[in-house]
Parts: C-alpha cells; sequence; structure tokens
C-alpha cells in the first residue's frame, strides 16, 4: 500500500471515523481503523453497534489494506505539520512521513476484523443543516438511563413526506416535525435510535447538502438497523427495542393559559435566579398580566427574585420547574419569542417558539413537567 494525501484531508476523514472507535473494545481488533486504499481512501471504524466509513480521494501509487490503532493515528494525525502525508506499508507496520516527521504504527491482523454492516435500503432524503438542529432540539430530552434503554433512543417516525423526531426521560418530552424526500410517496416506517448516536451523527453530516437515511420501510422494528450518509460519510446504528411511550397522548389539546416572553432574556434570567436554587430545587414563576417573576431558594436559604415582561392570556398562574430542563427547552426552540402553554400548576406545560403565522401549528414542542410546590 502506498499513497499521498493531504494533511488535513486526512486528518478530519481519521478524526471522523475515530468517533465511532469503543472506549473499551471486547476484542483487541475493534480498536483498530481499517484502512482500505484502492480507487478512494476508505477508512472504517466498528464496534458491533455502531459502524463509520470515510471515502476520500488519494494519489495511489500501490492498493493495499492495513488494520491499526485508530486512537493513535487519530492523534499522530491532528499532529502532523500541514504539509502532504505518505503513507506505505512494510510487512507489518505503516508509514506515515509528513515533512520531516515519520511515525511507524504496528498493523493487527485484518483477516480477524468483521465486515462492516450493509446500508438498509435508501429511504429518503433530508436537507443537512435542518436534519442536525432537529436531532438537536429532540435528543436533548432524552434518557440517559443505561437501565431502560427505551428511553435513551429517539423515536423516528416516518409517514410519506414527514418525518417526526420525539424522546422523553420521563420528565420531559421532546418532539419535532420536518419535511423530507421520500423515495416512494407512501413509505412508512418507525425505528429507534440511540439518540447519543444519533446526534453525533447529525452533527457530523453536515459536510454534504444531504443526508440520505437508509431504513427498511415497514412499521415494525425498522429491520434491525439504520443508516445515514452524505459527503462521503456513512454510519450505521443498530436499532433499539423496546415499545416507545404513547407520547401524543402526553401532549394536551388545549390549554387554560398560554403566556410569551422573550425567549434571551426569560433564559438569562432562569440562569441568574437559578444560582441559589439547591441542586433538584426548581425555579417558580407566577405569570401575571404584563409580567413574570421568578424566584428560587425558600426560607433561611439564599434567595433570588427577578421579574420580566410577559405577556399572558388567561388566568394567573404559579408554577414551577426544574432549570436546567427548563434552560434545556429555551434553548432549543430557535424563536427569539418563548410561549409557555399551561392548563394546570400540576399538569404538563409545553413550551415552543412563536409560530410564524397566527393560528400555524409549531413544528417543535417541548413538554416539561412541573414540580409540585408545597404549600
Amino acid at each position: 500500500m502506498k499513497f499521498r494525501i493531504d494533511r488535513d484531508t486526512l486528518a478530519d476523514a481519521v478524526a471522523w471515523t475515530a468517533r465511532s472507535l469503543p472506549a473499551r473494545p471486547p476484542t483487541p481488533v475493534l480498536a483498530g481503523m481499517h484502512i482500505e486504499a484502492g480507487d478512494t481512501l476508505r477508512l472504517s471504524a466498528f464496534d458491533y453497534e455502531v459502524s463509520a466509513q470515510v471515502s476520500t480521494d488519494i494519489d495511489l501509487d500501490e492498493a493495499g489494506t492495513a488494520l491499526v490503532s485508530g486512537r493513535l493515528l487519530a492523534e499522530i494525525c491532528r499532529a502532523l505539520p500541514a504539509q502532504p502525508v505518505d503513507v506505505t506499508t512494510d510487512g507489518a507496520k505503516v508509514m506515515l512521513s509528513c515533512g520531516s516527521a515519520k511515525f511507524t504504527l504496528l498493523t493487527m491482523p485484518v483477516e480477524d476484523y468483521p465486515t462492516l454492516p450493509e446500508l438498509p435500503p435508501v429511504a429518503g432524503a433530508v436537507g443537512s443543516d435542518e436534519f442536525a438542529a432537529a436531532v438537536g432540539q429532540v435528543a436533548i430530552a432524552a434518557g440517559r438511563d443505561d437501565t431502560i434503554p427505551m428511553l435513551t433512543g429517539v423515536r423516528v417516525e416516518i409517514e410519506g413526506e414527514t418525518v417526526t423526531l420525539a424522546s422523553t426521560d420521563r420528565y420531559r418530552l421532546a418532539v419535532r416535525e420536518m419535511h423530507w424526500k421520500p423515495e416512494r410517496p407512501d413509505f412508512s416506517a418507525v425505528a429507534l435510535v440511540p439518540a447519543k448516536t444519533l446526534a453525533d451523527t447529525a452533527k457530523s453530516l453536515t459536510t454534504g447538502a444531504e443526508v440520505s437515511i437508509a431504513l427498511g420501510g415497514t412499521k415494525g422494528s425498522g429491520d434491525g438497523m439504520i443508516g445515514f450518509s452524505g459527503g462521503g460519510r456513512r454510519t450505521t446504528s443498530r436499532l433499539l427495542d423496546g415499545d416507545f411511550v404513547k407520547y401524543r397522548s402526553l401532549l394536551p389539546s388545549e390549554y387554560a393559559g398560554l403566556a410569551e416572553v422573550q425567549t434571551a432574556a426569560f433564559s438569562e434570567a432562569v440562569k441568574r435566579v437559578s444560582l441559589v436554587a439547591e441542586r433538584n430545587t426548581p425555579v417558580r414563576l407566577s405569570f401575571r398580566q404584563g409580567e413574570v417573576v421568578l424566584e428560587a431558594g425558600t426560607g433561611d436559604e439564599a434567595q433570588a427574585v427577578e421579574a420580566l415582561e410577559a405577556t399572558l392570556e388567561g388566568d394567573d398562574i404559579d408554577i414551577a420547574f426544574n432549570p436546567g430542563f427548563l434552560l434545556d427547552g429555551l434553548s432549543a426552540i430557535g424563536s427569539d419569542t418563548a410561549r409557555l402553554s399551561f392548563t394546570t400548576p400540576t399538569k404538563p406545560a409545553v413550551l415552543t417558539g412563536k409560530p410564524p403565522a397566527e393560528g400555524a401549528d409549531p413544528n417543535y414542542r417541548y413538554l416539561i413537567m412541573p414540580v409540585r410546590l408545597s404549600g
């Protein structure tokens, strides 16, 4: 194997592939990055759950394959000087030459490396920036407790031209709808994708204009695998098992009140007031005509109070939220104006941006459970 490649191109490709290397590989060979030099350079990583592969152009002298420590290769490529990189193999060694810097890496047995899974059939495509934004809005509400795997996923529902993403950790629920271009107009599927994998993948595929989504077209488990590709990169992930909560029934169909506050001012005020909130204690919001008063801390503890302008439709209401959950929602709504719709102080409230047209349904909803106030 012998080829030359631009240093930045190599470093970027290696860094992206290395993200999928397991932290504690079940077998030593899975710590390796598979290098295949042919018409293009293909770098691969796989841990039996998630696979990553990137293709990029090279000046090829001699085709070949090798398997080397992925993390070490990533560290070396990050440190190389800004000059072309020559990569060659010599027996059981891979050599990298870049300017006056030379590195020699020992190889692992290529024949022991598992074959990467095939991509399922491509089901459609979506703009990469919109996909990354939508996944980011939803992944924040996914659970992080691995003892309940179902809650650590994002439910992907596809029905024709509409994709709905949803996640919940039981204390909040995020739902985002977006349009995409299906291969077939009648395509429908449901999949439960690990939230961390989906978020990392969506962010890293913005190098191309579109992301292709590969998924079995059934209302079942999507054949156990989902794939994403774009900009010369492709990744696959095993799907999670389990029945996701029937989240649509959690979204209130009508509200007793609706308040609007400037998002940036609201977010900053929540951050300030929550400085005195002890761990897991809420920020209290008192909505009145023309203002909202934020409070934290009680009795003998440190206390904070701040008032902001707000509009209110409906009766005055006192309601309290976990400040971290509230800030997550405010950062995700993507609107200058935050709209909070509520029924009672003890029932879930829904946070949205102000829709572009009055009466239009927001494409993103963040449902948040209030904290019961004593007394």
